[in-house]
This record gives C-alpha cells, sequence and structure tokens, in this order.
C-alpha cells in the first residue's frame, strides 16, 4: 500500500516575520486537513526575496510532498513568488489564457458597478493581467472571491495571501485533486491530565510505549500557570486499536509511578 504523501504549508511574506501582519493559514489548513482524515506534517515562514523563495522551492519540488503556499503572487514588486517558482523548476513565465480570461471577466465586472475600465489596453489592466503570468506548465486554481487564479505545479498549490481567497482554493484542491488520499489512514488521539508528576519520572514510560506500539506516538505536555496547578497533558496518537492500549498502559504507569488524575487538594 502506498503511504500518502506528507502535507507541508509554506507561508510568504516580509509582513508575517515582521509581526505587522499574523498568518492565519496554519490553523486553518490543518481543520480542513482534519475534516479529511488527513493531517499537517510541516510549516514554513519564509520572506518575500526571490532567491530564498526559489531555494525553499527547489527542496520542496524534489519532494512528492502536497504543498500550499500562501503570499506573493500579486502584481506589485514585493510579490516574487511567481518568479521563483518559474527559477526553482527552471521554465519561463507566461500568461496562461484561462488566467487572461477569468481577469478580464473580473475588469469587465468591476466596470460594471462603475470602478475601472473593461479596456483591458489601459495601463491598470494590463498590470492586473499579470497576476496571470505563471510558470510554463502551470495550471489554474479557481478563485469563488474575484475570479483571479492561484496556479498549481507539481503538486504546489499557490495562492494569494488572503483568507478569504486562499482558503477556498485549499478546499478545491483538496477535494479535486487529493480526493484519493483522504481517510487513507484510521488515526485518533487520546489525552488525560497528570498531577504531582514530573515530566522526568513519566519520560521512560513514554519510551516504553512508543517501543510497545511502535505506530503509536506519545506526547507529553506540560502546563505551568499561576491560576491552576501545575499538570502534563499526557497522551497518543495513532491506530485506534493500538492508541487505546497504549492510553490504557500510560493510565497504569502514571498512577504506578505515584501520578494523579484529579487536581491535589490544597
Amino acid at each position: 500500500m502506498t503511504l500518502p504523501p506528507k502535507v507541508r504549508l509554506i507561508a510568504i511574506g516580509d509582513e508575517i516575520l515582521s509581526g505587522r501582519r499574523q498568518d492565519k493559514h496554519f490553523s486553518k489548513l490543518i481543520e480542513l486537513l482534519a475534516k479529511r482524515g488527513m493531517q499537517l506534517s510541516a510549516a514554513e515562514f519564509i520572506s518575500d526575496d526571490q532567491d530564498e523563495i526559489a531555494a525553499c522551492l527547489a527542496r520542496s519540488f524534489a519532494t512528492r510532498d502536497i504543498v500550499f503556499s500562501c503570499g506573493g503572487i500579486g502584481a506589485t514588486p514585493d510579490d516574487r513568488t511567481r518568479q521563483a517558482v518559474a527559477q526553482a523548476l527552471g521554465v519561463g513565465l507566461v500568461l496562461h489564457p484561462q488566467a487572461e480570461r477569468l481577469i478580464s471577466e473580473r475588469c469587465s465586472d468591476m466596470a460594471q458597478r462603475g470602478q475601472g475600465s473593461a479596456d483591458m489596453s489601459v495601463p491598470e489592466n494590463q498590470q492586473r493581467l499579470q497576476m496571470g503570468v505563471f510558470p510554463a506548465g502551470a495550471e489554474i486554481v479557481p478563485n469563488p472571491y474575484n475570479k483571479i487564479p492561484g496556479f498549481f505545479i507539481r503538486d504546489h498549490t499557490f495562492m494569494p495571501g488572503f483568507p478569504e481567497m486562499a482558503w477556498p482554493m485549499m478546499e478545491w484542491t483538496l477535494d479535486t485533486r487529493y480526493a484519493q488520499w483522504q481517510h487513507q489512514i484510521d488515526r485518533i488521539e487520546h489525552s488525560f491530565l497528570v498531577f504531582s508528576l514530573p515530566e522526568s519520572r513519566i519520560t521512560p514510560a513514554l519510551e516504553a510505549l512508543e517501543q510497545r506500539w511502535p505506530g503509536v506516538k506519545a506526547f507529553s505536555l506540560p502546563s505551568i500557570s499561576a491560576s491552576s496547578y501545575p499538570h502534563i497533558d499526557l497522551g497518543v496518537k495513532g491506530e485506534p486499536v493500538a492508541a487505546a492500549q497504549a492510553l490504557e498502559f500510560l493510565r497504569a504507569e502514571v498512577l504506578r509511578v505515584g501520578g494523579l488524575l484529579v487536581p491535589p487538594e490544597r
């Protein structure tokens, strides 16, 4: 059985790295994948520097991963993703005919509302057409928000940074291109809170658990808060039957080494 490809996110933009804008795609992609029985394997945040984007994508194109990239596909000088993709793949940039048609439709729609001109020869619309200039061999990704498409090439989907555009494009891509990978791996996650137990004392049990159930991963998330007792969120994730067995083992180990499953009395 062929394992599903990994799914990764690349978020591009100086404004994210400087803190001027907060990324919203990471949590949304996790949500969209979870609904389809899939999961995110990694995320990377990079600047608008074309060479840096190209280097990142050259590494990425060498994998069989499913990749969603958000940001940098506009037509202003700081939008360099389209150029970086072409650089990474060693191909030219061309005006995609479907993108040209959709952008022309968008300009016409705006003109009917008294915003701009439907004449595609005017400088403003010529500039808008640059958003349909994609690396040779790319396919469009429809944008239900304003028709200006993203593009797809080599299992990489490139979308605008705007959530109202990017998120429907993510869903369309997952359901149109990758339906065969949905709900392929039956996985579940269980966790419980543990009190009065140092993490170092339960670590051997976590290691033993992963050796006994190789397909199950254990996790330990300590929490320290002035408003509540210090505790650890302990859990397991993996194939349902094995994960359930591992969970019972972990509960028993917590009690054996002196941990509590309820907060101690003050």
